[in-house]
């Protein structure tokens, strides 16, 4: 028996048992369908997150405390996991290379409009924060310094916030309440896209300001840094390291803050949602396997139902490897069809979950690819026991099988 013709022999074989093989794709369709889903969403996520960062311009250097091991008492330094007025100072008097300088404090806030609440994140900073973070303002404008210096109660709001207060509208000059003090809303930034880290949902004061009326006189919960270009990153990498090795009075093995650039984060994130898409992934391949044991199950009930079909097959001339390739095609068949419906199932299921949650989902060609062959080879690995059984059956002993 020729491929073409074991092929079309299995293919009746199915078709004569629609919804027995219905059912036994079943699994391969839950299967291929669930990984697609996974990885798409992993995916999206990733794609969203690493444009959101790159968004944030590729000069930019981010500066938290740490949590390095405090030195002893009387050494003078500044505490381990501060960032304060002293070290900005130092970089303001002797960076180079750099367009913008913004220490920041942020505190979850309520901000209220007439009848209308919304809970969002207050950030106090200084004029330089939108160079630093590739920011642009759409409606009015942002701050000034002698704003800041003046203690003004004026804040510069994302979109979202504007959406939920104004209903949309850009109404610039109008007066909200945070924590029950008026501000001036005197600008409105441009539109990021909410998802991880959301830069919409946000209200953006002076630091002097957000300091004096809203946390106190804290340490900052970060400074970021703009070099002039991608290519001076490094070198002012390396002059921030210095300067606070000097403030904080500490070396590399005590050091009491952590300094990313853009790249370490997309890095970071890339590695990160790869490894958790992986992970989930293979959770959701697990029922690949259940349906693979499905497969395999139905076919050990075919062989059994067949035996006197087998019997007389051997009888006239069929040799073991032809009944062993009717079975095995037959497994196949069924994980290849059961595959496929199940990538169009996972198509369809990522756009109806990333439209429901508000996710971009992306299917990469390599996960369809991957699900097709695994699939595929599900059937081969599954119905190979099957199939081999019914080779090895006795002519005579079929044929006597009732």
């Amino acid at each position: 028996m020729n491929l073409i013709e074991a092929m079309r022999t299995a293919y009746m074989s199915l078709v004569a048992n629609k919804s027995r093989s219905v059912l036994t794709m079943l699994g391969v369709i839950i299967g291929v369908s669930a990984v697609l889903v996974v990885v798409a969403i992993g995916q999206g996520l990733k794609t969203d997150v690493l444009a959101r960062i790159r968004s944030m311009g590729t000069n930019l250097i981010t500066i938290r405390p740490g949590g390095g091991r405090r030195h002893g008492p009387g050494t003078g330094g500044t505490q381990p996991g501060k960032l304060t007025e002293e070290d900005l100072a130092a970089l303001q008097q002797h960076l180079t290379d750099v367009a913008a300088i913004a220490p920041t404090v942020q505190r979850g806030v309520t901000v209220k409009y007439r009848n209308l609440t919304h809970t969002t994140q207050m950030v106090g900073t200084n004029s330089d924060w939108p160079t630093a973070l590739a920011f642009e303002v759409a409606k009015g404008r942002f701050f000034t310094l002698s704003e800041q210096r003046s203690r003004a109660r004026v804040v510069v709001v994302g979109q979202e916030v504007v959406d939920e207060l104004f209903y949309g509208r850009p109404l610039v000059g109008e007066y909200i309440r945070i924590n029950n003090i008026p501000f001036e809303v005197i600008g409105i930034l441009e539109e990021k896209g909410s998802g991880w880290g959301n830069p919409d949902d946000q209200v953006v004061m002076p630091l002097s300001t957000a300091q004096q009326r809203l946390v106190g006189n804290v340490n900052f919960n970060a400074i970021l840094v703009s070099a002039v270009s991608e290519r001076a990153v490094p070198a002012v990498k390396e002059n921030i390291e210095r300067i606070l090795f000097r403030t904080h009075r500490v070396t590399e093995a005590t050091r009491d803050f952590d300094i990313r650039d853009q790249t370490e984060m997309l890095s970071m994130v890339s590695e990160t949602t790869g490894q958790m898409t992986l992970f989930l992934g293979g959770i959701a391949a697990v029922s690949l396997i259940v349906g693979g044991v499905g497969i395999m199950n139905i076919m050990l009930v075919s062989v059994a139902e067949r035996t006197r079909e087998i019997g007389i097959r051997k009888a006239v001339g069929a040799r073991g490897w032809d009944i062993m390739a009717q079975f095995l095609i037959e497994s196949t068949l069924l994980s290849v069809i059961g595959g496929t419906i199940g990538i169009g199932i996972g198509f369809l299921g990522s756009r109806i979950v990333g439209g429901s949650l508000g996710w971009q989902t992306v299917v990469p060609l390599w996960a369809v690819l991957v699900s097709f062959l695994f699939s595929a080879a599900v059937g081969i690995f599954f119905g190979w026991y099957p199939a081999r059984k019914a080779a090895l059956l006795d002519p005579i002993q079929c044929l006597r099988y009732e």
